[in-house]
This record gives structure tokens, sequence and C-alpha cells, in this order.
């Protein structure tokens, strides 16, 4: 079942719009979020990550911790989230200072590690009696799963053993803990089933695997488990409800669970684990289960732009085709959690729907969770601003009309950076003998089974990818979904073969040249009529990209747009503001002459201009109103 390993690729140097993106985030994320984590960034919220472990340190030499601990339980989150964006950007980018930099950090976080392998400076600081006692609330595995991501990454980028043997340290100590000791229990938010799988391939050290197993195969197995361990304790982090089965994606063994449920961020990193170890395991029938929960999402639970969760009551899932843009949660880690979903499923099966998703995913919700400067982040990414309404409202407080800076819990800023800095390991990918294009990533990549190339694209805004063949092989290139039409050659000669799930297979030697022309046209979109949202609505697309109307753009005023379907959309320029380009639509403008909320009197009807810009730019030229789906006149 196993068809290639896509993180196994040996070198990817970026250029083009990806490339932009990875600079902006070495250049200027990586610096700013470093300064919040040693609160030091100005007008932001206070972060205490690195001053945590040093206080950790201090406890467990019997010293004075100071100010102790401060933040969310999950603060250790951050520092891990930076140092692996740190790592896949010392790949692209070899840089001696952040290298030195993460390297003092990574030394800090050693120092505290306590004897036995454990590492939390939550409860090594506040509440060392409690360990393991809350896995429902604690986070102990969450964060150690992201650390240990973090140590592969910087391991894999340097050579540098420091992080990796303490998080080997720390993998032994769970082990024992729940393995060996068998206590019972799985994590309550789910996410070091994924970081498991990697630190096996990275160590080849089984017992990671055989954790990895445990915690998925444990879940869900006895539904009173939460219960029982809250009844066990007479403490709470947050008062979350042990009961609550479907939030915690705990009311079934993992094969029988048929609906993405509860925490979407806790859902797709479990689902990412379960399809990387049924690759690994070659196991069908936990791929199976992948792929009714993928089918669940992707079909009646993910907004156009890739977003999922779409309420902000526990941050998740609700119920099918329940997808209102006003109050649209589709928090940014979300959607980073369904392109590792989607690339993990794309391990078991070459199938061009799980990256047409990741890609749709990527070019919306996730890019316009950061600012274009890459100085402020969006958590929360609605289909619909209203100012005066969102963020205003008690049911649209978490609708922003900006980006704050820095968040108190502040998981999607550094998970932004870490995805768009590996961005070239969801791009490609191969087996022994095929070369695998994902998504269109300009630049040079080497493969380990031997081939290279180098793609140039003007994407997602150029529609013409070519591939220039330097060490010849299969290459397989996918062909979206989205693309009504497209051609493709080899040295000129047209390509006829009809893809296959999406992609296109050709045997290459060296110096062939491939050049993939896929169609340009902006698009009209039609949603389903079970959505009860989107009756009478349409939203406008091109290639990858969602679009959406501005009230800078059309007037301050979208809400009395209403668009015209029959005729063409057109591609109108590049805005200079937003480096991006722009699409005009024939729409008309209704009004009413009464001044009341109500009228009798029919609107006075307007035939006008409605421009459009990508979804991933709005919110970059101050506050104003903006939507994706509009009313079709």
């Amino acid at each position: 079942m196993k068809n290639h390993n896509q993180t196994s690729i040996r070198a990817y140097k970026s250029a083009g719009f990806i490339e932009k993106y990875q600079k902006l985030v070495r250049e200027t994320v990586i610096p700013y979020q470093y300064s919040v984590l040693c609160d030091e960034a100005p007008d932001t919220e206070k972060s205490h990550v690195i001053q945590n472990f040093i206080n950790a340190g201090k406890a467990i030499r019997g010293e004075d911790t100071g100010d102790g601990f401060y933040g969310m339980v999950f603060q250790d989150s951050d520092a891990a989230k930076w140092l692996e964006a740190v790592a896949y950007s010392l790949s692209l980018m070899p840089d001696k200072e952040l290298e030195a930099t993460a390297d003092k950090l990574i030394g800090i976080i050693a120092d505290a590690q306590d004897k036995d392998g454990y590492l939390n400076t939550y409860f090594t600081v506040k509440d060392k009696e409690k360990r393991w006692t809350n896995l429902l609330e604690g986070h102990e595995l969450y964060c150690s799963g992201h650390m240990m991501e973090a140590a592969c990454a910087y391991y894999e980028a340097t050579g540098k053993r420091q992080l990796l043997s303490v998080m080997e340290k720390n993998a032994e100590h769970i082990y024992n803990h729940f393995i060996t000791e068998k206590h019972e229990g799985f994590p309550g938010h789910p996410e070091i089933e994924l970081a498991l799988m990697k630190m096996y391939r990275c160590t080849g050290n089984r017992k990671c695997l055989e954790l990895a197993e445990f915690f998925i195969n444990t879940r869900g197995c006895d539904t009173e488990f939460y219960k029982k361990e809250k009844a066990a304790r007479n403490w709470t982090v947050w008062g979350n409800n042990a009961e609550d089965n479907d939030y915690q994606q705990s009311g079934a063994p993992v094969r029988q669970q048929k609906k993405a449920t509860g925490h979407s961020v806790r859902a797709v990193y479990l689902y990412t684990g379960m399809a990387d170890l049924a690759a690994e395991t070659d196991d069908k029938e936990l791929f199976e289960a992948c792929r009714t929960l993928w089918d669940n999402i992707t079909k009646r639970r993910m907004y156009i732009t890739g977003g999922i969760g779409s309420t902000v009551d526990g941050e998740a899932f609700t119920v099918d085709y329940d997808l209102p843009n006003d109050t649209a949660y589709a928090e940014t880690c979300a959607s980073i959690g369904l392109m590792f979903f989607a690339s993990r499923m794309l391990e078991n099966e070459l199938n061009g729907e799980y990256a047409d998703v990741m890609e749709r995913a990527f070019y919306n919700t996730v890019l316009a969770g950061m600012q274009l400067d890459g100085k402020r982040f969006f958590y929360v990414n609605p289909l619909e601003i209203i100012p005066g309404i969102s963020a205003a409202a008690s049911t649209h407080r978490h609708t922003l009309t900006q980006r704050p800076g820095w968040y108190a819990c502040a998981c999607c800023p550094p998970n932004a950076a870490r995805l768009i800095s590996s961005f070239g390991k969801y791009a490609y990918g191969e087996n022994k003998d095929t070369a695998f294009c994902h998504l269109y990533a300009a630049g040079e990549v080497s493969f380990e089974n031997g081939m290279a190339f180098t793609c140039e694209t003007g994407y997602p805004y150029g529609f013409t990818v070519t591939y220039k063949i330097r060490k010849g092989g299969n290459i397989a290139i996918r062909i979206p979904a989205w693309s009504r039409s497209y051609k493709l050659t080899i040295n000129g000669k047209a390509v006829n073969n009809a893809p296959e799930k999406g992609y296109i297979t050709i045997k290459t030697d060296d110096n062939d040249v491939i050049v993939l022309t896929l169609d340009d046209a902006p698009y009209f979109n039609y949603p389903s009529v079970k959505i009860p949202e989107l009756t009478g609505c349409v939203a406008v697309t091109r290639g990858p990209l969602v679009y959406c109307f501005e009230g800078v753009d059309n007037e301050n005023d979208i809400l009395s747009l209403e668009l015209c379907t029959d005729t063409e959309l057109a591609v109108e320029k590049t805005d200079s503001t937003l480096d991006a380009v722009t699409i005009k639509a024939d729409a008309v403008r209704k009004s009413v002459s009464d001044d009341c909320l109500y009228t009798t009197k029919p609107p006075v009807t307007e035939k006008c201009k409605a421009t459009a810009i990508p979804y991933y730019t709005w919110g970059n030229r101050g506050e104003n109103q903006m939507r994706v789906w509009m009313t079709k006149a």
C-alpha cells in the first residue's frame, strides 16, 4: 500500500513565491518570534517561554525559581515550534548566528530536563507532584510531541544531537510510564502520535513506533477513562468536560470513528498520526478509517478556503454542512493540521485530491493567518467581516477585523512559521524510482533516489510550470482538479497520458524539459444546496486562490453588492500594495431609499464593477468589510 515517503527528499532550494515567504519567515518572523519568547517584543502578550525553561532548570537544582511559571499549560510548545522553524530555515539559508541562538536555547531546554527524562516546565516549576495525573488537560504529551518534532528537524538540518538526545531520553521516560509500568491513558490533545513516528524514522528506535501504536490503538477503547481520571484528582487546569468524548475524539476506537468531531486541531493531528502509522505498518483497516474521516471533513465540514472547525465553542467541528461565514472559527493551526493529514494520506495512496486540499489550505487559510509583513497573525479566519458586528457582538468576539501582534495562546504564529519553512516537504516526495510533484514550488530539488530538477514557475499567479531535469528518472506530476484544461509537453512534444488519480507519470532523461500549462481563467464557484448559509451565493477563485471582496476596493460597501454570473470574470492587474492579482466582476449595487429597517419599496439597482483580491491578503489595508461568498444577482 505504501507508495513513497514524501519527507525523504534530499534538498529543496526555493525560488519565486515560496522563496519570498521563506525569506520573510527567516528575516522577520523568526527574529520577531524569538523576541516574543524572550519577552522583549513591544506591545505584545507576555510569553515567558524561555524564562520558564530557565526556572525549570533552577527547580531541578533546588534553587529559587524566581517568578515561577507563567502562561498556558502548553507554553513549552511555542519554543519547540520556533526551533523547528529555525531548523527548516537553516536547511534553506545557513546562518551561524541564528544557529548559535538556537543552540543556546537548546542548552537551556536540556538543563530543564529532569534526571528521569521528564521535560515540562509547567509541572516542573509549578506542580511536580501532579505529573501524569491529568492527561485530559495537562498537555504533557502534546509538549513532548512538539519538542520531538523540533529535535528531529534540528538534527536533520545541522547534524547536532543535543536536542535529539534530550527527546530520546524523554521518549524513554514516556515509554516506561505507559508501556513498562502499564499506566493507562492516551493524550487529551493528540500530537505526540505523529511526532513519535518522526522520532522512529529519525532514530530507528522501535520503542517510538510501539508508543505511537499504543496511543492510537488505546484511544477510545475505554470511553470512561477521562471520567475516571478526573474523579481520581482534586484539581483542574480549565475545567474540561471529561465526559465529552466527541470533543476528545475518544467516543470509539479510532478504527470505528466515522465523523470528524470535537476540537479541530486535535482531530487532524490525531488523524495525521493514524495515517502515518497506517503507511508505516501497512495497516489497511486504519487507512480506511482515515479515508472515512477525510471524506467527512473535505466533503461536508470544510470551508472553500480549506478552513476547518466552524465554531468558537471548543474550536470545533459541529455537524455536516454547518459552515457559517461570519462566525467561522477556521483556526490557522487547524488548516496546518489538515495539510499534515493530507501529506500523510499521500503516503498511503497517490491521489491528487489530497494534494488539492493541501494546496487549498496553504494558499488561503494558512497564508491568511500571517500579515503580509510577517509581524501580525490571525488565530481565527472568518469568511466575512463587518466592522461594528465582527469583534463587537458577543457572538462574533472571536472574528477580529485586524491581526493582533501575538496571543496569550500563541500556537498559530510559530506553527505557520514552521509550515512555510518546510514547504518543500509537502511540495515534493519520492519512492525508490519516482519523484512526485504534489505542489508547484519554484526552485531546485534533489531526491534521495538520485533524481534532480529545477522547477520554474510564477505560481500561484503564473500558470506555466517548467521542470528542467538535471538527473533523469520517473516523475509524477499532479494535475489539479480545479484546472478545467491543461497542456503537458516533454521536449516540446505533447504528453497525452490520462491522469491516474490526478497524476501523470513520465519517464525522463537528463536535460529533458517538461512544461505544464494550467488553466489561468478565474471562475465562479457554487456551493452545495445543503449548506444553508450559502443559499443564493457565489464565490470567485483563480487557480488555487480563493478571492474575497473588501470594502476599500468597493466604495466601502460590499453589503449592497450582488455579482452577475452571466458575464465573464476578468483578471485586472497586480495590486502593488498587496503584490497580488485582482479580479473584476460585473455586479449590481442595490440601495433602499427609505432609512428604515424594512420597507415595501423595492431597491434601486445600479450596474457597477466589483473588485476581488486573494483571500490571504485581506486585512492588510486597515479595518473594512470583507466577504468571500457574495449574493448572486
